[in-house]
């Protein structure tokens, strides 16, 4: 059982301008991965500005002040390297993986978009950019089968003015109703250095790294004043459990059950990762085993419990399967709920205990296998922790638990009046 879970060394700076710079350096292959996390998501977004997080992911590769639209991606491509971007409601992050001789192209380029982009907007191309936005909410959200799940459990989890009460992906009237200015401001405040993370990770020297950051971002100015997100931490009691059932164009009755538990990087939420992965990973867990291969109500390859990782609220541990043909709605619902409300009566096994953790550390390592998968790691700790080297502690954390932390923790934070059950019926069976 390793001691730590990240046994790379990780060395910090932070320049004047607030900027913080993580590096571990890694001499196994010539290659480095760059990670810039900025601390702005869907969470930090007030009303009438849902959606700007997500949609700044699609800006910043439009064109800065020294780099002309496609063109950050046409120099890392043609470098070798690959990239891309990615936002949830705690954050957005910047990414490039490239040949270690072509760091500074990447170190330059994400300082020019940092810098650069808003003399660089153009009302053009932030219509194309929200045009963009909504084929994407179509093409993943609204014409997929059971797509727009995620956009009715949040309201259901999160009450209105809650910072996690809607998805990143936001909403179209806000997008259509801004202002190129409004979008401007909306980068001036929250795409600063203060408010980022710089992680290097791999075929570099902690030195390099350092000298080349304040070459290229250095001369930025820090922006003195940033919103704080609203407080997520407390949600006003429902006072009971919470039931949504729609009739859409789908293949079969799908339910998620969904609980309010903890938030990411608490040692709960370690409890509540463990919990998930008995709960609904792989063949061997309780959901599967009950409902998929014993009372066979469910689709095997469509039963599965998962944390949602959320950092600044109570992050929601979703249950959910998919019936088989003849199996009712309700009667899946039943199935689901009685597995989620076992977990405080029934105890764990040590067997399914040992199978648990043998799959979180498999997924651990395979993340921390590649330069990537470590620079995503050391941001994600670095922002929302304040520290890199707290990643280190996930993976023991997870393999400390024990099976009376799992009942405790569903005793209490699985009950029947913190439920929300989403259930999707086909029309034909309305």
């Amino acid at each position: 059982m390793p001691d730590s879970g990240y046994p790379w060394p990780i060395e910090t700076t932070r320049l004047d301008n607030g900027l913080r710079v993580v590096v571990s350096e890694d001499r196994a292959a010539p290659a480095v991965a760059v990670n810039l996390w900025y601390d702005v998501g869907s969470r930090h977004e007030p009303d009438g500005q849902t959606g700007f997080a997500h949609l700044f992911e699609h800006l910043m590769f439009e064109g800065s002040v020294n780099v002309a639209k496609t063109e950050h991606m046409k120099l890392v491509q043609g470098a070798g390297g690959s990239l891309n971007a990615t936002t949830n409601p705690d954050r957005t992050n910047y990414f490039e993986t490239v040949p270690a001789e072509h760091l500074e192209l990447a170190l330059w380029l994400e300082a020019d978009r940092m810098g650069g982009l808003v003399p660089a907007l153009t009302q053009e191309t932030l219509d194309n950019q929200r045009d963009v936005v909504k084929n994407e909410r179509r093409q993943r959200y609204e014409n997929v089968p059971y797509g727009d799940a995620w956009l009715r459990l949040l309201p259901l989890l999160y009450p209105p003015g809650h910072p996690y009460h809607h998805a990143t992906i936001g909403s179209m009237a806000d997008l259509n109703a801004a202002a190129l200015t409004t979008f401007q401001d909306f980068h001036r405040t929250y795409y600063a250095p203060n408010n980022a993370v710089l992680t290097v990770v791999g075929d570099a020297t902690a030195s390099e790294v350092f000298a080349l950051a304040d070459k290229y971002f250095g001369a930025l100015p820090a922006r003195e004043s940033i919103p704080a997100a609203p407080d997520g931490r407390h949600v006003p009691g429902g006072g009971g459990p919470v039931a949504e059932t729609v009739t859409a164009a789908v293949p079969a009755p799908r339910v998620f059950v969904a609980h309010r538990t903890h938030a990411f990087g608490t040692p709960g939420y370690d409890v509540l990762t463990v919990l998930a992965t008995v709960l609904g990973s792989g063949r061997g867990s309780r959901l599967y085993q009950r409902l998929a291969d014993g009372e066979r109500i469910a689709q095997p390859d469509l039963v599965g419990s998962y944390g949602v990782d959320l950092a600044h609220a109570p992050a929601p541990l979703i249950a959910t399967a998919t019936a088989r043909p003849g199996v009712s709605g309700e009667r899946l619902a039943a199935g689901v709920t009685e597995v989620v409300d076992e977990l405080a009566t029934v105890p764990v096994t040590a067997v399914e205990l040992d199978r648990a953790k043998a799959l979180l550390s498999t997924g651990w390592w395979r993340q921390m296998s590649t330069v990537d998968g470590r620079a995503d790691t050391l941001g994600r700790y670095a922002t929302q922790f304040g520290d890199p080297a707290v990643a280190a502690e996930r993976l023991p954390a997870w393999l400390a638990v024990t099976a009376d932390q799992i009942a405790e923790l569903a005793a209490e934070m699985l009950r029947p009046e913190n439920r929300v059950t989403l259930t999707y019926l086909p029309e034909e069976s309305a």
